[in-house]
């Protein structure tokens, strides 16, 4: 999936800003939101720029031959993304292990996965095995696994707004997902 922002699309994500801000009853020439449906279209553009990323740029060649067979863990990736139920934030944090065969992926490679797919409308779980796919099929992996806590902002903000509720989710992917004590190996070190 890519996108690309030409001027058009801009003014016609500015020009939806305007129409929500006056639905709800704002006034767009108060000097607080003169330029804030540009920012907004702006600011909506980041948020969701993974979109216009793809897996092969993201690693840009940075697979190296590796003779080890140990378990390899990120953990404490930050995400920001936008669910795609009502467009608020969840924020969070995600690890991630794999089990190398015959070749590593660059550390910062990890994180770009991550935030790919977080900079795109998304629910949290599928996000969890979109980074998970990846990495197995990237690294030809014996083993990945995913662990994903978030806060929703749709649940705190809005509806039920329970403030200290936040949602796990996990994948699991070959050894990590067959063998139990390699399983409870990642499990243990991403609490550590």
């Amino acid at each position: 999936m890519r996108a690309t922002t030409t001027i058009a699309t801009r003014r016609s994500m500015e020009k939806a800003y305007e129409n929500i801000l006056t639905s709800i009853g704002e006034d767009l020439n108060r000097p607080g939101l003169k330029d804030t449906p540009k920012r907004a279209a702006k600011a909506f553009k980041f948020l969701n720029n993974g979109y216009d990323k793809n897996v092969d740029e993201v690693i840009n060649g940075a697979l190296f031959p590796s003779d080890n067979e140990e378990m390899v863990i990120v953990k404490d990736i930050e995400l920001y993304s936008l669910c795609e139920h009502h467009l608020l934030p969840f924020i969070g944090k995600c690890h991630v292990a794999y089990l190398p065969s015959g070749k590593v992926l660059g550390l910062s490679k990890v994180a770009r996965i991550v935030d790919m797919f977080a900079r795109r409308l998304q629910i949290q779980e599928n996000m969890t095995k979109q980074i998970a796919d990846t990495i197995m099929e990237v690294t030809q992996a014996k083993g990945v696994g995913v662990v994903i806590e978030a806060q929703h902002m749709c649940m705190m903000m809005r509806g039920v707004q329970k403030q200290n509720a936040s949602m796990k989710t996990s994948v699991l992917l070959g050894k990590l997902r067959e063998d139990a004590r390699t399983r409870a190996e990642f499990l243990t070190l991403i609490k550590s």
